[in-house]
């Protein structure tokens, strides 16, 4: 199934006690590309992430936001320093003699010192903060997945649609091919009967010469072509592997078909046909660019 390079999902769960957010956006790249945003004290989750996401990613600029917040008041280790601790208190010790000051009153500017305290987290268990942590991301690569399906449906309605347009095309160039060379014979043979009007046309010459032009601006090869790239287009639809990259290759195909055939035209219906037809392949190929 076609999924899209764009795509977004959420989600939050409280697991023992831990509450875990996880958040998976992604946009259009050339190939995958992870990026974590993680907590410095989680940072061992960064790998596990890329590793688990790339199970379901081929393609995008990925991005990948993991909040975690603990309710456990023994996951926070204060530290104090003792020697810094031991200067304050010798010193509003003086404070407090030279001002008739009760130590009570030292002791509370003692606490409002910030710098001789260290708090830190508690070593995590990485296996059992990973096992909560991906339960969480399954649920939001779920959403973001869902998301890259629904709209790689819709690139896949409108490419198909616009593949049809150019089938269109094709038949009537198909069709009209062969009405030109008929015409050229025919204003051949007025020319001729005009510019010398008494005498008998050769026939043979000009069956010859209109068999040079039919040569010359033949297009069959290229539509036959043309139709089984459409038709292998179609294919790649079908598959579950990602095609973005296949489909890229294809569309620069029929562009090539398409530019030989305006330049084998000579008739000016046949050439605002190819014209059509380039513009589909146009919006097909900025099209392709955002499929995975």
């Amino acid at each position: 199934m076609v999924k899209s390079m764009t795509g977004y999902g959420r989600a939050v769960s409280t697991i023992g006690k831990l509450t875990i957010t996880v958040e998976i956006k992604s946009v259009n790249h050339r190939y995958f590309e992870f990026t974590p945003k993680v907590y410095r004290a989680y940072s061992f989750l960064e790998e596990k992430l890329k590793s688990y996401l790339q199970q379901y990613i081929s393609r995008g600029k990925v991005d990948c936001f993991v909040q975690i917040e603990s309710d456990d008041v023994e996951d926070s280790i204060v530290q104090v320093n003792h020697s810094l601790a031991a200067g304050y208190v010798n010193a509003f010790k003086d404070i407090a003699e030279e001002y008739e000051l009760e130590m009570n009153d030292a002791f509370k500017l003692l606490v409002t010192r910030a710098d001789i305290f260290t708090v830190r987290k508690a070593p995590a268990d990485e296996d059992a903060v990973w096992e909560a942590v991906k339960t969480v991301v399954a649920d939001a690569c779920e959403a973001f997945i869902n998301m890259r399906t629904v709209e790689g449906s819709k690139l896949r309605d409108d490419i198909l649609s616009r593949a049809d347009n150019i089938i269109s095309n094709v038949e009537y160039i198909e069709k009209r091919s062969p009405e030109t060379v008929k015409e050229y014979n025919d204003k051949l043979k007025n020319r001729i009967a005009e510019l010398i009007a008494d005498v008998n046309v050769d026939e043979q010459r000009l069956l010859t010469e209109a068999a040079i032009f039919a040569d010359k601006i033949a297009v069959a090869e290229e539509t036959v072509r043309l139709r089984s790239h459409i038709d292998q287009l179609r294919d790649f639809f079908e598959s579950e592997e990602p095609v973005g990259r296949k489909l890229d290759f294809l569309v620069q195909e029929i562009n090539r078909e398409a530019n030989t055939i305006g330049s084998k035209a000579s008739d000016i219906e046949i050439a605002r046909r190819v014209i059509d037809i380039k513009a589909e392949v146009e919006k097909i190929r900025e099209q392709v660019q955002n499929i995975e």
